[in-house]
């Protein structure tokens, strides 16, 4: 599928930045700014299947979702960027798109769910329910620091939240929690940026298997899981030393 994709800046490097479940490309916009004042930089947003102005599907596979992506954003970019499911998509398209550099901002490679034994067997019984509650103390946390942002960005992730198609999310998490991101050395140059919320999506164990991969593993202290968006001036920092 093509996706929806919005393009500005007229710098020599190139970048895509690939966006987290429920959000779409208007989210990346406070760091997006930051980017582009400095003139370096031309940057490619995209939405997701199933997310913004891009079309919804019969399937929400993780697969699929990077063969999309693949398909929309130009290969050998000077960088991708993807945040949450957005990491997890790009790390299974990254290998097609070949660019200099891959950042995991909080990327969903492994999610902190039981897949195996009675407890694996009893959560996955009935999803909605198990993972709901599962979900419902980090989406406290979560409303409680998105409650802190800007105007302008509450409205821009308001619209997203409205335009996603939310029959994904099951499909979406059952395919991370039983096919996480295999511990193996990147593909691409990878950095993988954590925040404070990280261990529900990337457990600290499986973040240090990663780094003696290969993979480089930095840390915003202080933040939340939507650190481009809390944070987005410490967020570009950390794009603009590592791009």
């Amino acid at each position: 599928m093509r996706l929806h994709s919005t393009t500005a800046g007229d710098g020599a490097r190139h970048i895509g930045l690939v966006h987290g479940l429920g959000a779409d490309g208007t989210t990346w916009d406070p760091l997006v700014e930051r980017l582009l004042t400095t003139g370096r930089y031309r940057i490619t947003t995209i939405d997701l299947r199933g997310h913004g102005r891009s079309d919804r599907a019969s399937s929400y596979a993780l697969d699929d979702l990077a063969n999309d992506l693949a398909e929309t954003l130009p290969p050998q970019l000077h960088g991708v960027i993807g945040h949450s499911l957005g990491g997890a998509v790009l790390a299974r398209a990254v290998e097609h798109l070949a660019p200099e550099r891959a950042i995991y901002l909080d990327p969903g490679f492994r999610l902190t769910i039981p897949t195996t034994g009675i407890a694996g067997r009893l959560f996955w019984l009935v999803p909605i329910v198990t993972l709901g509650a599962a979900q419902l103390l980090q989406a406290r946390k979560t409303a409680a620091s998105r409650a802190r942002y800007p105007a302008d960005v509450q409205t821009a992730m308001k619209a997203a939240q409205a335009r996603f198609d939310t029959r994904m999310a099951i499909e979406v998490f059952r395919d991370v929690a039983f096919h996480p991101v295999p511990v193996a050395p990147p593909v691409v140059p990878s950095t993988i940026v954590l925040s404070d919320d990280s261990p529900a999506v990337l457990p600290d164990v499986y973040a240090s298997k990663l780094e003696a991969a290969g993979w480089e593993v930095r840390r915003i202290p202080g933040v939340h899981h939507d650190m481009h968006l809390e944070d987005p001036g410490r967020t570009a920092e950390m794009i603009l030393d590592l791009l």
